[in-house]
């Protein structure tokens, strides 16, 4: 059966953590990591407990997938994090947010963070009116994001802020409906962080990168 799932699906049952990576799927009862299906294989029933070393991995994951980063990129988050005197792990988080990409999913443009590195790739949106393609492009307090004033651009972005609407995190504001357009007020904080992540221990995180 599990030759038959979407490869994002196949990915959450083999972590056997929700990842949210298919959008509003992931809230319905046809997500798979919801049917109480054992792993794939004949020793899938049987769990072997997790290491401390295992367990910090297993958070580390858990983030990176959830916001799409790949290990170069997540490296270079932790640097960035690392350099400031606030707490390591909370700039963490707080840099992840202002990922465009991430901010793009936040104010309902696209219904998952992928579809949404996909929307800031083909060139759907503008930065400060400027166009940017870059899905991992750092916001800063007053940046505005905005959809580009094309047919295509104004149409996938109307149909997703239709079926699968957001909450708006407090750190964002929308400024404009045609087109949309927001701007970021102040930088993130760990209380805005995406509520599906929200119990993500970060302080596992750094003590296994830090190693």
């Amino acid at each position: 059966m599990g030759r038959n799932l979407d490869p994002a699906c196949r990915q959450c049952r083999r972590e056997g953590i929700k990842l949210y990576l298919k959008g509003k799927r992931c809230d319905s009862p046809k997500c798979p990591i919801d049917r109480d299906h054992p792993p794939p294989g004949m020793h899938g029933t049987r769990r072997s407990k997790a290491s401390e070393y295992g367990i910090r991995l297993r958070e580390k994951q858990r983030l990176k997938r959830f916001y799409g980063l790949l290990d170069r990129q997540f490296s270079r988050f932790f640097k960035l994090a690392a350099r400031s005197p606030e707490n390591t792990g909370e700039q963490l988080l707080s840099l992840l947010e202002r990922r465009l990409d991430n901010v793009v999913h936040r104010l309902g443009f696209a219904p998952s963070r992928r579809a949404a590195r996909q929307l800031v790739s083909h060139g759907h949106v503008m930065v400060n009116g400027k166009a940017c393609n870059i899905p991992s492009f750092l916001l800063r307090v007053g940046d505005t994001i905005r959809v580009k004033t094309r047919n295509e651009s104004l149409t996938l972005v109307r149909n997703n802020l239709q079926d699968t609407p957001q909450q708006v995190p407090d750190y964002l504001e929308m400024i404009g409906t045609e087109p949309p357009e927001a701007r970021m007020i102040r930088l993130p904080s760990r209380d805005d962080v995406d509520p599906r992540i929200k119990d993500i221990r970060e302080q596992l995180i750094i003590e296994l990168v830090s190693r």
